[in-house]
């Protein structure tokens, strides 16, 4: 057992689901009612823009009502009490981690709770409702504002900081997450032979049988034990 070494954490819808918020891709496809072809793709938009504001506009109303879990809870104490770097990258874009106290965080998806300007590229901290006349705050021209998120069809972000993670990192584990999506269904792949590697899930992963360790439970209940073995112990040899 070592505690050298650095991890990677990946955390998908599951582990917001048990603070209430909805898978991306529910029944059907669905998020919250919604085809994501109507509301998450860039296409969407320009197609639709007044319907796309209006669904994110309902998803950050929505993060008011819900806390992070003792998962998001967990994994904000690893990285307090780890003597090596840990490194959380989530594909959620609620604010759950960040409200949980986890700080060396990346959203890989973007934020619910940020907007961007078409015009000028400028992102801004946002809580309220956005619509087609929303002005933006730097360059002050409307129109242009459109949700912080990473569409289906755009480069997920920083993933030049995640892939040199993965190939340095000491251990890698994944929480919550389907195996559904790439390209962070691909990061077990992506780290060193012999790094140990863990998924914990509700159920197994269409990429389970790549990691070393497989878990399965809610996440409130498996994540807390396995920060709890990890800081006792250290990473498996």
């Amino acid at each position: 057992m070592s505690r050298a070494g650095s991890i990677v954490l990946l955390t998908g819808a599951g582990i917001s689901a048990e603070s209430g918020l909805a898978t991306f891709r529910g029944a059907g496809g669905l998020w919250e009612g919604q085809r994501v072809e109507d509301v998450a793709t860039p296409e969407a938009f320009r197609r639709d823009p007044a319907r796309v504001h209006a669904f994110y506009n309902a998803r950050r109303a929505s993060l008011a009502q819900v806390q992070p879990n003792a998962a998001h809870l967990a994994l904000a104490r690893l990285e307090r009490a780890w003597p090596g770097e840990v490194l959380l990258v989530t594909q959620n874009v609620d604010d759950l981690h960040d409200r949980a106290g986890s700080r060396n965080l990346l959203h890989m998806h973007g934020e619910l709770l940020k907007v961007r300007c078409l015009r000028c590229e400028a992102v801004h901290p946002w809580t309220g409702p956005t619509s087609l006349d929303t002005v933006c705050p730097a360059c002050g021209r409307p129109a242009g504002i459109r949700p912080h998120i990473v569409w289906f069809g755009e480069m997920p972000l920083e993933m030049a900081r995640i892939e040199a993670a993965l190939e340095t990192c000491a251990l890698f584990a994944a929480v919550g997450t389907s195996g559904n999506v790439y390209p962070a269904a691909g990061f077990v792949a992506g780290v060193r032979p012999g790094v140990p590697t863990v998924e914990l899930n509700l159920e197994p992963s269409l990429v389970s049988s790549r990691f070393t360790d497989r878990r399965q439970g809610p996440a409130s209940r498996l994540v807390p034990a396995w920060v709890d073995e990890l800081l006792a112990g250290g990473i498996p040899a």
